[in-house]
């Protein structure tokens, strides 16, 4: 028979931390959704996961480190969608259409935990004042102006300067998102379709 210290205890004792930390994570993501960055303690968000605080403490060094924890999940998770979506297309128009819409998507399935994200991105900052999710937009310009520049190679885009289309693009896709955070009641798939629609008109080759 296994004992509490045996390999089932110890498995058992892992499972619960894990969903005592997942219990945690969902619920920094609600209240900071809810109340904001600045109004967001560790008080109110084990009353929201209505644990003691006590309990959080134990499974987290404090509200920075669960504020990056929120932040990156939601970050990979999203690039995750992005980069599978992106991956089903041959074409490079496919992957424009692609990478516009599975961001769009995503956002619109996890309102909550966009909202937290972004929150968190515009005012974290770590002790030295540096934002510790520096980067990820020259990477996302690079990376689509990448198949801007295959498409051109192909001659299905027309001459233009791939990285400043490509940051036009993304800017684009945040004013869209911007308009949804503002009033929930933003047609998000109306406006997915206009987006595309005006993109593809700017970049298509002129025989297309």
């Amino acid at each position: 028979m296994q004992t509490e210290n045996g390999p089932v205890g110890r498995k058992r004792a892992s499972f619960i931390e894990r969903a005592r930390r997942e219990q945690v994570v969902e619920a920094a993501t609600e209240t900071v959704a809810r109340f904001g960055y600045a109004h967001t303690s560790l008080a109110r968000i084990a009353e929201q996961a209505g644990i003691s605080k006590s309990v959080i403490s134990y499974h987290f060094e404090g509200k920075d480190e669960l504020m990056v924890l929120v932040a990156e999940r939601f970050i990979e998770a999203a690039t995750e969608r992005l980069t599978a979506g992106v991956g089903a297309q041959t074409t490079a128009s496919g992957q424009v259409s692609a990478w516009i819409s599975s961001q769009v998507e995503y956002y619109a399935a996890h309102r909550t935990g966009f909202l937290a994200m972004s929150d968190i991105i515009v005012n974290h900052r770590s002790p030295d004042g540096s934002s510790p999710f520096g980067g990820p937009l020259e990477e996302e310009v690079e990376e689509l102006a990448g198949i801007l520049r295959r498409g051109q190679r192909e001659g299905a885009f027309r001459e233009f300067d791939p990285r400043s289309t490509a940051n036009i693009i993304l800017r684009s896709t945040d004013g869209l998102i911007s308009s949804w955070v503002m009033d929930e009641s933003v047609d998000l798939t109306s406006g997915l379709a206009s987006l595309l629609d005006f993109v593809h008109h700017a970049i298509r080759g002129d025989d297309r």
